[in-house]
This record gives structure tokens, C-alpha cells and sequence, in this order.
């Protein structure tokens, strides 16, 4: 298999399980904070891996991402910021896009921004799940084997943590409340 890659894919591949290291940790968090400053990291490195691949709309749209968590973390609710971030995204997709696999970095991009700046806890994270697929599909698409992992290990984390905030809710509701406040 490493037989036929190029430094560069390979290179690619390195920097796909660092992101991979950086979401894990971060899904597994109940501390929406922690998960945006975690997720920080792990775009840094999917855009560096996107660019290795020459997939230069999921690189853009990842980098894009960070300037999203600050935002959606500064305006949490603002309707007219998550629309000028769409709109962001879909302009710097329209200036990058190469072929229809960029579809679903767009698509992840989309799921992403709603789910940052107008939801917390649980649904949250299932749109963020929903954009994990995304993610994944973009990658199986573009032969990252890495970026395939990360992902798949992020829908399997992000789902875990749902189940533990779900159980949480029901056993110490008042905990769970104060998990969702702003700045816990």
C-alpha cells in the first residue's frame, strides 16, 4: 500500500492521524469549550492534510473552520454572523472547487457552521456528527486512508459522548444544565 504513495501522500496520511489524535480527545469531552479548542487544532492539521492532497476546497473550508469556532464561540445564537460565515464558505468553495467531491466538504462545512453557532450539547454533536460524515466521505473520496480514520474515530467518539451527556441529563439534570452555560 505505502509502496505506491508519494512523500507527499504520505506526509498527508502523518498529519491525518494528529488531527485524528486532536478530535478524539476532543469529542470525548463534555465541555463544549474544551471540544472547540480541541477541534481548532484538528482543522489545522485536516487542512494541511487536504492540501498535501491537492484537495484544495476541503483545505480552504477546514482552515475556514477555525475562524467559524472563534465566531460561533463570540456569537453564539447571531443569526447574521452564521450567515456571512455560509456565505464565506460557499464563496471560497465556489473559487477552489475542482470536482464534485468538493460536494460534500461543502456539505461539511454547512452542518458545521448551523450546528457551531445555534446549537449546544446533544444536538450539537449530532450535527457535528452529521458533518463528520461528510468528512469521511470527502476523504474515502480523495484515497485518504488517514483522514478516513479520523473521521470515522470522530462519529464513533462523538456518539459515545452523546450517549454519556444523554445518561448524564437523566441521572444529575442539574449538572448536565450547567455544562450547556457559557464559559463552563
Amino acid at each position: 500500500m505505502l509502496e505506491g504513495m508519494s512523500y507527499t501522500d504520505m506526509a498527508g496520511q502523518v498529519v491525518s492521524l494528529v488531527a485524528l489524535g486532536f478530535c478524539i480527545v476532543g469529542f470525548a469531552s463534555k465541555r463544549d469549550d474544551r471540544l472547540m479548542v480541541l477541534l481548532i487544532s484538528a482543522n489545522v492539521a485536516f487542512a494541511l492534510q487536504f492540501a498535501l492532497f491537492g484537495s484544495w476546497t476541503a483545505a480552504v473550508l477546514s482552515l475556514l473552520v477555525i475562524g467559524r469556532i472563534i465566531l460561533a464561540r463570540r456569537y453564539l445564537g447571531n443569526w447574521q454572523v452564521m450567515l456571512a460565515v455560509l456565505a464565506v464558505n460557499l464563496m471560497a468553495a465556489a473559487l477552489t472547487w475542482r470536482s464534485p467531491v468538493d460536494f460534500f466538504a461543502i456539505a461539511a462545512a454547512m452542518f458545521g457552521t448551523v450546528g457551531m453557532f445555534m446549537l449546544r450539547g446533544i444536538p450539537m454533536r449530532l450535527t457535528l456528527a452529521a458533518a463528520a460524515v461528510c468528512w469521511m466521505l470527502n476523504n474515502i473520496l480523495i484515497g485518504s486512508v488517514g483522514g478516513t480514520l479520523a473521521e470515522g474515530m470522530v462519529v464513533v467518539t462523538n456518539f459515545i459522548t452523546i450517549f454519556r451527556l444523554a445518561r448524564m441529563k437523566r441521572r444529575y439534570p442539574e449538572a448536565f444544565a450547567k455544562l450547556n452555560e457559557p464559559g463552563s
